[in-house]
């Protein structure tokens, strides 16, 4: 299960009469610790922001998953809520979750986190979605450079015959 942060960030951004403004944006990251988290966001930022910037506060975020389309960049958080049934108890208890999709609108983000969720064995409701004030969403990648390909004179144990 992912470990998303909120991580707020101040730094000077140029408007469009081109005068620098300070600001804080909200970017959520996918990390394991604080301490990742922290780097992560150092990293991805140091080569999109010009000048100094400052990571202000990071948290542990509420969101459970994410749903990323291509044709817009506006985050919209989304409450989930389904009943399940205690395994022991028996009882029906309500699980609500929050979820971030892009989309143009309100609406749009009803309809894709709809979408996104059609496979979900249980009924569920979204009663409630609003804009995010997220800028940015950084999931966790696979990087390539910490696993090499193997070199040509070497084979995995698993080829090897025994001798």
């Amino acid at each position: 299960m992912r470990v998303w942060f909120l991580c707020k960030v101040k730094y000077a951004k140029e408007n469009e009469q081109g005068l620098l403004k300070n600001v804080s944006e909200q970017y959520l990251v996918d990390a394991v610790s604080f301490t990742e988290a922290e780097a992560r966001i150092y990293d991805m930022l140091g080569s999109v922001i010009r000048g100094d910037f400052q990571v202000t506060n990071i948290s542990k975020s509420n969101i459970v998953d994410v749903f990323f389309f291509e044709d817009i960049d506006i985050w919209h958080k989304c409450k989930i809520t389904y009943i399940v049934a205690d395994a022991d108890s028996g009882k029906e208890k309500k699980v609500t979750q929050f979820m971030l999709v892009t989309a143009h609108h309100v609406k749009e983000a009803y309809e894709r986190i709809y979408e996104s969720l059609n496979n979900m064995l249980v009924t569920f409701n979204v009663p409630e979605v609003v804009e995010s004030p997220i800028v940015e969403v950084f999931p966790y990648e696979k990087d390539d450079d910490l696993n090499p390909p193997i070199p040509e004179n070497l084979k995995p144990l698993s080829e090897v015959s025994p001798s």
